[in-house]
């Protein structure tokens, strides 16, 4: 099967598995969120890590030393999806008018960038958000050479013409919306109606198609670019069958991980290249030092790795809420100085981090999340409740997880947890309660 065909098929498999849970597809999309924030901007030379974005879009966490620009990007681009994932819902259609709001959403307000005249100087100019360009936007090649858009005179013309292409694309009995998102990406592109954001632009408005379509979003990722390019590359050259197969291309890879949280699978990916080199990076400054611990090194630890651990063990936890008559979550900050009988507990949300800055670094700090199930429901079995937790201990240079009483997962401040240890790590306290219940019944 060629890649249109493909995703097609998988469009099928996805189809039989609707209607997915509101939490299932709220799982999904945001996961479809935060990689089309990071990707697409940073395609665009946005200096945003995939942690920074995820940071920013989830907890409003700014990054250190990085642009306003950059950040304000990244705001802009997520409210311009949230916008089009609404409008996705409903009956909108597609119109000039729609893609100059959306426009406006993506870029919040005007600014100056630096840009070439058609005879290759280069200049200023003003970006006027949601307006179409005023001044001539072409581009240089690498090989020297100015690559034509349509001008500002012609623009008007050509958006009407496009959409009155799209228009009569959507009314006909055999309209494909693979095949008509990606040509319409392009044609797009080949205008360049904005002064900026066109890329940006192009991919919201491809997902828009896609998604009205049944079809999840197309994140087209940045250590991809190059190939992303070139298929665009062969289109200006007249041969757009390459850029249509790319985007199908990348469509089933959205495809493969819908399908995969439709079916309650991991839709984690644990190839992300953007947190391994960030790993990386992170290693290579460090050297073999020791990590002080701050508050800010805590926070970060808290959103990068606590977070995500606690709530992949309440996703898990809920599939045993089935056998019992309730249950109850806790999540707690523990500053176990001194006797066990001392220990005082400090409520807290998923999204903030305690204030109390003693607490946070203290050695005998500790956070706990405890899943306590009441009784057993099944009463030929015996009465009898289960709770289960995990620790994380808060060291002097390192932060300790304890897997069960004998082992532990210990790692230095500058080691986030990876997606397999936090599976991992949450795998052996469900096999736990498994295995717990299995025992109940053969000893009945």
């Amino acid at each position: 099967m060629n890649p249109i065909e493909k995703a097609l098929v998988l469009k099928e498999e996805l189809d039989s598995l609707r209607p997915l849970s509101k939490e299932q597809e709220m799982r999904i999309m945001q996961k479809f969120r935060l990689d089309w924030n990071y990707h697409s901007n940073h395609l665009e030379g946005n200096s945003l890590t995939y942690g920074e974005t995820k940071a920013l879009l989830l907890f409003g966490i700014t990054a250190q030393g990085k642009p306003l620009k950059d950040h304000l990007e990244i705001e802009g681009h997520n409210e311009a999806i949230e916008w089009v994932m609404e409008r996705v819902k409903g009956e909108y259609p597609l119109t000039e008018s729609f893609i100059r709001e959306l426009h406006q959403l993506l870029l919040k307000e005007s600014y100056w960038v630096e840009a070439i005249t058609s005879e290759g100087r280069p200049t200023k100019k003003k970006v006027e958000v949601g307006k179409y360009k005023s001044s001539p936007n072409h581009v240089q090649t690498s090989t020297g050479e100015i690559f034509y858009f349509a001008t500002p005179e012609e623009t008007p013309a050509q958006m009407d013409d496009l959409m009155k292409w799209y228009r009569e694309k959507t009314t006909s009995d055999e309209v494909n919306a693979v095949l008509l998102a990606a040509e319409f990406h392009y044609r797009f592109i080949r205008i360049h109606p904005f002064d900026d954001g066109n890329g940006r632009t192009a991919r919201i408005l491809m997902n828009f198609i896609l998604m009205k379509d049944g079809f999840p979003p197309v994140v087209i990722k940045t250590e991809d670019k190059s190939n992303y390019l070139s298929a665009l590359r062969q289109a200006d050259a007249g041969i757009i069958e390459p850029f249509i197969n790319y985007i199908a291309t990348n469509l089933i890879r959205s495809m493969g991980l819908m399908i995969r949280g439709a079916k309650g699978e991991s839709i984690e990916e644990p190839d992300d290249f953007d947190k391994e080199l960030a790993l990386l990076e992170r290693r290579l400054k460090q050297g073999n030092q020791e990590v002080e611990k701050t508050v800010e090194v805590v926070q970060e630890l808290y959103h990068q790795s606590i977070v995500p651990l606690f709530q992949k063990f309440v996703e898990e936890g809920k599939k045993f809420e089935r056998f019992y008559t309730g249950s109850k979550v806790t999540f707690e900050l523990l500053n176990t100085a001194g006797a066990s009988s001392s220990t005082t507990f400090v409520k807290y949300n998923f999204s903030s981090l305690p204030v109390d800055k003693n607490a946070i670094i203290a050695d005998t700090a500790q956070f706990r999340m405890c899943y306590s199930y009441e009784t057993f429901n099944h009463v030929e079995y015996g009465s009898f409740s289960f709770y289960t937790e995990i620790y994380i201990m808060l060291g002097s240079n390192t932060y300790v997880v304890k897997r069960n009483s004998e082992n532990k997962l210990e790692k230095k401040y500058d080691e986030q947890l990876t997606d397999e240890e936090i599976r991992e790590l949450v795998r052996e306290k469900m096999k736990w309660h498994k295995e717990f219940l299995e025992m109940k019944m053969a000893n009945k």
